[in-house]
């Protein structure tokens, strides 16, 4: 089974807002579900209006998640929760990913589509120096997809979460680009 990536779109925003409001993504998502609400928050990426961008991760060229991405300086204040808790380099990117509907969930799928989107940043982006990820402590999900997916956990502290019922402790994971081998 193969993941490969396509930029969302307006269309797909129905699909969104059903994985949106499937409980184990509301949970930690903690987004308004209407076609407003939607529009409001995706729509600017979507459109180029914002830096951010949004993919929806096709397993055999079906959707079963979305992951966005960023570059952590075009995010002062995405930065400035960050940057108390760990190191954050030029050129640092982040993901945040979702997986939609909860049949594909416990298959292994999440360490693939974050490897993949990885390896798709280095590819995209030459100067992008490393991947950053906050998760909430208690994500247990979240934050061993990302060891499975071979990021290591940097740094722990206080951010701002997404959803006001979770505690601030996030742990953060960090990957570095890969260097390239000496020629000998």
């Amino acid at each position: 089974m193969t993941i490969t990536w396509r930029r969302l779109d307006e269309p797909d925003f129905p699909l969104l807002r059903r994985w949106l409001e499937q409980p184990h993504v509301a949970r930690w998502w903690n987004h308004e579900t209407s076609a407003e609400a939607v529009l409001r928050d995706f729509g600017p990426a979507v459109r180029g209006e914002e830096p951010s961008e949004d993919f929806l991760a096709l397993l055999d060229g079906l959707p079963i998640g979305l992951v966005q991405r960023c570059r952590l300086a075009d995010y002062p204040e995405y930065l400035d929760d960050l940057s108390p808790v760990v190191d954050v380099p030029s050129g640092a990117m982040s993901i945040d990913y979702l997986i939609g509907d909860q049949a594909w969930t416990g298959r292994g799928l999440g360490p693939r589509i974050i490897a993949s989107m990885v390896a798709r940043t280095w590819s995209d982006y030459p100067d992008a120096t490393c991947v950053l990820v906050p998760v909430v402590t208690a994500n247990r999900t979240s934050w061993r997809a990302l060891e499975k997916a071979g990021l290591r956990r940097v740094g722990e502290g206080d951010i701002t979460p997404d959803n006001p019922i979770d505690d601030p402790l996030h742990y953060v994971y960090r990957v570095d680009r890969p260097q390239p081998e000496p020629v000998l």
